[in-house]
């Protein structure tokens, strides 16, 4: 397994964590922050900007398993997409908290 493979299960991890929170929102019809957003990550996005920013994060999360797929199991790529899927989804949770607290 090479490098670019490991990078690539750890960065599906993280598109595919990414895309929940704005499918979610998008497909609610709730806004929520994104990168466009001002200021970025912290002012809303619409529900439209959410879905498709939603759905572009699952197309590349789904693009990287497909050239570096993963085994289900304890392995190697599986962890890194774990890891990367986890090591997105722990510092968001506690971003938004702060976001939505103001």
């Amino acid at each position: 397994m090479s490098i670019l493979s490991f990078i690539a299960n750890v960065a599906a991890g993280l598109f595919l964590c990414n895309c929940i929170p704005h499918l979610c929102a998008g497909l609610r019809g709730e806004p929520f922050p994104t990168p466009f957003a001002k200021p970025p990550g912290k002012g809303k996005s619409s529900a439209v900007t959410n879905t498709l920013w939603g759905n572009l994060n699952l197309i590349i999360g789904f693009l990287l398993l497909h050239f570096s797929p993963i085994e289900p199991g304890l392995n190697l790529e599986s962890i890194l997409f774990v890891v990367g899927f986890v090591g997105l989804g722990i510092p968001s949770s506690m971003h938004f908290e702060k976001v939505r607290e103001s």
